[in-house]
């Protein structure tokens, strides 16, 4: 099948950036790949011209993904932070892209930030908010109401960096929690969780389940293998969608009417997970 055939059918069948789950992460340098990871399994490509690219190479990259974007390419941008002189050459450049899905800014560490380039992308281009830093996580609140904010997503890598803190679920908790509740107060979809670093499909498992637990709803990856196994972490179990079908189910022959104290939290679990479920193709076991 010719590639653009393949584009297009891969593009039918992939799940909305509101929702995504794998949002595979690549330096803008590697063309070589770009079509590979657009036909991957990642609900969405993301070409990073950030900390994957030396500074005497930005616009060596810039150039390649607005190339391949000219040759029929779709995916995300990570610009660089608003801070940096390459932050200007990333919007003026990637304003009128074709194939541009959106931009993820990062380094962000307020509401201005974002709105700067949400106005400086012309208005219409979505922004994922990466907060990398002690300053950002505690300004998350403020950045998940910035008009034009899209998502929210963890840059755990630079936060251990900038903080100190390990590697571990119990030191990731509070900046995971602090993103999660500020995209609700945002009324935001959940945030994106930082990468596993390593080709170890276990301790993405884990690390995965450690983010679903706190109610984050996606995940950074940094190889073509990584998608599948996020995409499960992120999606209803089999066995979550044939509760909720069941609860449901019975929920309506008994006249849905609620009983007691417990089926409104019950109710609300069981559409959600019947929402995600079709949205992301699991039947019930």
């Amino acid at each position: 099948m010719p590639l653009d055939e393949r584009r297009r059918s891969r593009e039918d069948a992939r799940v909305c950036p509101t929702h995504a789950r794998s949002w595979l992460l690549l330096s803008a340098l590697r063309d070589d790949v770009f079509d590979a990871a657009q036909l991957s399994r990642a609900d969405q490509v993301v070409l990073d011209c950030e900390d994957a690219v030396d500074v005497s190479l930005k616009d060596v990259a810039r150039a390649k993904a607005l190339d391949w974007f000219g040759r029929g390419g779709r995916a995300w941008v990570r610009i660089n932070e608003r801070a940096c002189d390459a932050w200007a050459d990333d919007v003026r450049a990637l304003r009128d892209a074709v194939g541009l899905r959106g931009v993820m800014l990062a380094k962000t560490e307020s509401a201005d930030q974002v709105v700067d380039t949400v106005q400086r992308l012309g208005g219409t281009v979505p922004v994922i908010a990466l907060v990398e830093s002690a300053l950002g996580i505690e300004e998350a609140v403020s950045i998940a109401r910035a008009p034009g904010v899209f998502r929210l997503a963890f840059g755990s890598g630079d936060y251990r960096r900038d903080t100190g803190a390990a590697n571990e679920p119990l030191a990731m908790a509070y900046p995971r929690s602090r993103l999660v509740t500020a995209s609700r107060i945002g009324g935001l979809t959940g945030p994106i969780d930082g990468p596993t670093v390593g080709v170890s499909h276990p301790l993405v498992r884990e690390q995965s389940g450690d983010a679903v637990a706190l109610g984050m709803t996606g995940k950074i990856c940094l190889d073509l293998d990584q998608p599948a196994v996020v995409n499960e972490c992120f999606s209803p179990s089999p066995a979550d969608v044939a509760w909720a079908v069941d609860f449901l189910a019975e929920f309506e022959a008994a006249g849905g009417v609620i009983r007691d104290g417990s089926d409104k939290p019950r109710l609300g679990r069981a559409r959600l997970i019947h929402e995600r479920a079709a949205m992301f193709g699991v039947n019930p076991s």
